[in-house]
């Protein structure tokens, strides 16, 4: 009976002294941030998880094998993979994960349990799941459907790598390829077609806009021939109108046809050297053919119109001298 309290004295003084050196050494209380998980283990073998708050375990019987953060993490990569069209690039890869939260019916099915205790480097996993993706999605592609359906592709490879990782206790958030780089010869190689093109299309505008002006310059100037036409037709009606009325004025004062129409040929004639004189920016000016004769260009005119009218019966008129053009 002794020995029976002296065994269970002996426990209590052991309990007591173990409460006091986990007070004093801080292994008997302990607290779990929000957002973490903390996997206990008792004498090498899993335990049990707990999450944010106070919690007390058994000094030197329990221990904290790992606190587990269950934010959302980010990790980039850099990939070399080459396209249908054999030009190799390299992708920047961004990769956000977290540990997954669901529980399971036991803690071995926890995502916490799965992260800790099924894969030592999730990272280094992670890396090789998205490259391997990635190696087989990339090389039915173009490099023109690369930068086209980016963002298509890195859907795929989310897909594929979530499942991967789902199993070791990750949850992969999204996968984003946030940069294509390219050799540089491909990259002047595609600059300088870039070039072509918009110098091509360029070359096209400028063309319609040529083709715009002539056809515009074309109907303005046929628009204004045809007013220059309707011009000198009001010209010559109106020259001709005139000329019906000073004929008329002329014969009114008792000159018969023959002098009305000499009379007024030689005021023509007149005009026009006038006219001549003044503007002096003509270039050419018909004078007679023989300087040495007294009779002038409009005697020969006199002449040629007697004859007409001398004629008994139609016939060419007598040839009148050939005029000389002298350009001035």
């Amino acid at each position: 009976m002794f020995f029976l309290f002296d065994l269970v004295g002996g426990l209590f003084g052991l309990a007591i002294i173990f409460v006091i050196v986990g007070l004093v050494t801080g292994n008997l209380f302990f607290v779990v941030k929000q957002q973490h998980a903390v996997i206990i283990e008792r004498l090498g073998k899993f335990h049990r998880i707990v999450g944010a708050g106070f919690h007390v375990k058994i000094p030197f019987i329990d221990r904290k094998a790992a606190t587990v953060s269950l934010r959302t993490m980010k990790n980039g990569f850099d990939i070399d993979v080459k396209t249908q069209d054999n030009v190799t690039i390299g992708l920047e890869v961004s990769a956000q994960y977290h540990v997954s939260y669901e529980m399971g019916t036991q803690p071995s099915e926890s995502g916490v349990y799965k992260s800790y205790y099924m894969l030592q480097q999730p990272v280094a996993q992670m890396r090789d799941f998205i490259t391997d993706a990635l190696r087989s999605s990339i090389p039915v592609y173009t490099l023109d459907e690369v930068f086209a359906k980016k963002d298509d592709i890195a859907k795929d490879v989310n897909a594929t790598v979530s499942e991967q990782m789902d199993a070791y206790g990750f949850t992969l958030v999204s996968t984003l390829i946030t940069k294509i780089a390219l050799p540089a010869e491909v990259e002047d190689s595609m600059n300088q077609i870039n070039a072509a093109q918009r110098t091509k299309a360029a070359a096209q505008d400028l063309a319609e806009a040529d083709r715009i002006r002539r056809v515009t310059e074309a109907r303005a100037e046929a628009e204004a021939m045809e007013k220059a036409g309707e011009g000198i037709a009001n010209q010559r009606k109106a020259i001709a109108i005139g000329i019906k009325d000073s004929l008329e004025t002329i014969q009114e004062t008792g000159v018969g046809n023959a002098e009305a129409n000499q009379l007024f040929m030689f005021t023509q004639w007149t005009e026009m050297m006038n006219e001549f004189a003044k503007s002096g920016r003509a270039s050419t000016v018909v004078l007679p053919t023989d300087f040495t004769q007294s009779a002038g260009m409009f005697e020969q005119m006199l002449a040629a119109s007697q004859a007409v009218d001398a004629a008994p019966v139609p016939q060419a008129p007598p040839v009148p001298p050939v005029n000389s053009r002298l350009d001035v």
